[in-house]
Formats: structure tokens, sequence, C-alpha cells
């Protein structure tokens, strides 16, 4: 056997050890093998080796076994791109166990690309270590900021860069923000300013020309937050309990705590097992947008309904996150928009069709409305909904305009002809 064919067979096994240790499905171990030998066949062919298939020779193999594909069976497959979306999760699964890290980061092809990289992370550690912004805000405006590059063409390359124009900005503008609505186009100009702002503060530019980009005006609270009624939640919810499956389980507990705590979507999946006390009765939250920890009390049903999930329905794992995803490899949720998923079928699923918004946050504004319907002050429903201020809270007053509206003033008929 040669080097290359051991080195595969290996990487094949660490492949079959990988899903059997985390619990795959034997069909899907079977399903997702197959594929691999067919992909590793390929690579072979190409006088490829496994450590060196990037993006290029996955698309390569795909267009190959879908010509392979239409050999067998005479036909193309019934549904095209669930074909390519089964191939490349396979692919993804097994090229991340081969590098460590999929997508892989591949070497700059050409000199401008290189010198985008280099200024991407200058950037970011500026902003880190100057700005002390967080990685989420890094990451995003980074990204920005290697789009604007992309979009400069030759522009961007590191000698023309010092002679960016207001009408190179105005051109880029104008193409990216093209359709987009007020709120996007305004977060668009403000990672513009700042990747702008850097570029002048380390002498790339001549100019600073962060003060030309100027985007739409938003005042503070200019929309109205959306919110389920009252009687939405629970047909919601009472629809959801009477589902006994793992994944009814799991639904009901994640939206008995959007419910109850008006919690954000990143908050629930970050919770963790020690979060949870359940001899003192209580809930510790990490707040995702201010970073406090809130000690809430366990309420019965929202316990209960974690608790059921926990016992019936949790995957069995090492992992302290509460939820899990329900099918192999049983990983922790890396952000919160599977509550978006959640609570769109569920809603469907209960009949409902809300008025303006139908995530995380109509569960969370709807539980504002009930704090504020009960005379809870603002700076309690700040904290409940931990929020720095009670000024954050006074949005959802908005909310509350059918309470005002039952308040109107007895105006005599005389003031009135």
């Amino acid at each position: 056997m040669s080097i290359e064919s051991s080195s595969t067979a290996s990487r094949l096994g660490e492949f079959e050890i990988h899903l059997r240790t985390h619990r795959y499905a034997a069909a899907i171990q079977r399903r997702y093998l197959w594929i691999a030998q067919r992909f590793v066949d390929y690579l072979g062919r190409q006088c490829i080796a496994v450590e060196a298939a990037h993006a290029p020779e996955c698309e390569d193999f795909l267009r190959w076994e879908l010509r392979s594909w239409r050999r067998r069976y005479r036909r193309d497959p019934r549904n095209i791109f669930e074909w390519r979306r089964r191939y490349k999760t396979v692919m993804n699964v097994f090229l991340r166990l081969v590098h460590g890290h999929w997508p892989a980061i591949g070497t700059p092809v050409t000199a401008i690309e290189a010198f985008h990289r280099d200024l991407a992370q200058g950037y970011d550690a500026w902003m880190r270590e100057l700005r002390g912004q967080a990685s989420g805000t890094r990451s995003t405006r980074t990204t920005q900021a290697l789009e604007f590059l992309t979009e400069l063409g030759p522009r961007g390359e590191q000698e023309s860069l010092a002679h960016l124009g207001v009408r190179d900005i105005d051109a880029y503008l104008q193409q990216r923000c093209k359709g987009l609505r007020r709120r996007t186009i305004e977060g668009y100009t403000v990672c513009l300013r700042s990747f702008l702002r850097y570029l002048h503060g380390s002498g790339r530019t001549a100019l600073d020309l962060s003060s030309t980009v100027i985007g739409p005006r938003i005042y503070d609270d200019e929309q109205v937050p959306s919110a389920l009624r009252p009687e939405e939640v629970q047909t919601v919810l009472e629809a959801t309990r009477q589902d006994y499956s793992p994944i009814g389980r799991r639904d009901y507990a994640l939206l008995m705590l959007l419910a109850t705590y008006g919690l954000r979507a990143g908050e629930i999946v970050t919770l963790r097992l020690e979060d949870i006390d359940w001899q003192k009765e209580s809930l510790r939250v990490r707040h995702s947008k201010t970073g406090a920890v809130s000690e809430l009390p366990l309420l019965r049903e929202p316990g209960e309904a974690v608790l059921s999930y926990l016992e019936k329905a949790r995957p069995e794992s090492e992992r302290r996150e509460v939820f899990l995803q329900v099918r192999a490899p049983y990983q922790a949720y890396k952000g919160g928009s599977i509550l978006n998923c959640v609570i769109g079928a569920r809603l469907k699923m209960a009949g409902i069709t809300p008025r303006g918004r139908k995530g995380p946050h109509a569960f969370r504004h709807a539980r504002a409305v009930s704090l504020l319907r009960a005379a809870v002050p603002l700076k309690i429903i700040g904290d409940v909904l931990g929020h720095r201020s009670a000024e954050s809270a006074a949005v959802y007053l908005k909310l509350a305009t059918e309470d005002l509206r039952a308040v109107g003033l007895n105006i005599p008929k005389e003031v009135l002809s």
C-alpha cells in the first residue's frame, strides 16, 4: 500500500470513528462513508491529497458525481438542490475533520488579496485594542471592509488606496445599498465610516473620508415594536405542549422561557446546566447584549417544561449547554436563529398569522406589554429583560396604545360644538 493510499484509508477510518462516536444513525453512517469514499476516490484519480482538497475540488467532485449519476440512472436527481446539499453536508463534515476548521482559510492567490487580508487583520486589531469592540461587531465590520476593498477593484491596491476619493465612496454605496431598507443602509454606512477612519488613522489614505459617508437619519424608537397578543401566546403554548415528541418537548421549553421571561434568543441557547439551581429555584441568565448576569426566580411552568426536556428529550451528551441539536452530532446551537425556525413552525401549526414580527422578539415584546399592563415599573421591566437602563424599556410603552385608547377623556358637547 502506498503512503497516499495509507493516509486516505486512515482518514476514512477516522471519519468512521467520528460518526460512530457522535452517534449518527447506522443508515446515516453508511451513506456518509459511501459519499466520503467516492470523494477520496475522485481525489485519487486527480492525484490530489485529501489534505489539499478545498472548495474548488469539492465543486469539481460534485460536477463529476452528477455526470456519473446521469450515466447510472439516465436522468437528473429529482431535486438537484437537495442532492447537492446532501453531498456537501458529508464533505463539510469530512473536511472539517481533515483540516480542523472548515471552510479552510486558503493562502491568498494574488498580491492584492494578501494586502486586503493584512489590512483586515490590522483593522480587527485596531477595533479590539483601541476601540474595545466585541468580537461580533469586529467580525461584521471586517467582512464589510473586505467587501468594500474587493468592490474597489484596482483602486483597492496599496498604491491606489492613498488616492481614494469621495467619488469612489459614492459609487460603492450606490451599488451596495440599492433596494435596501433605511435601517440596513444606516448599518452599512456606520461600518464604512469606521473603516475609513481606520484607513486614514493608519496612513493608508491621504484624506479622512469618514465624514463624507452620510446615511439615512434613524430616529430613536421610530418603529413601534410588534408583539403577539396574550391569547395568541397561549394558543401557541397550548398547541406545542400537546406535542410529546423530543422536538415538541424542546420547542415547548424554548417557548416557555421566551413567554415567561422575555429572554433574547441568544440568551436561551447559551443557557448551561449549571445556570439552573433546582434547589434554590433560580435561573441565571447571561444577557447577550449588555454582558450583565441576572438571577431570576425559576417559576413552576417553565421549570417543568425544561425538566421534561432534560429528562425525556435531550440527547445524552457531555456538553453543558441545556439545549442541543436533535440530530447527531448533537452539538450546541451556534446562535439564536434556531428559535426563528421553531417559532415560525409553531405559529403555523397553531394557525396564527402575526401582524408584525414572528420571531423571538414578538414573545419578548408580548412579555413587556403584560408587565406594563400589570403596572410593573419600567425599572423592574428593564431588569427582567436585561436592559441597562429604564429608558431602554420605555420603547415598549408604544405597545400599550390599546390601553391608552381606553382612557379617553369625556369631552363635553359644548366644547365639540
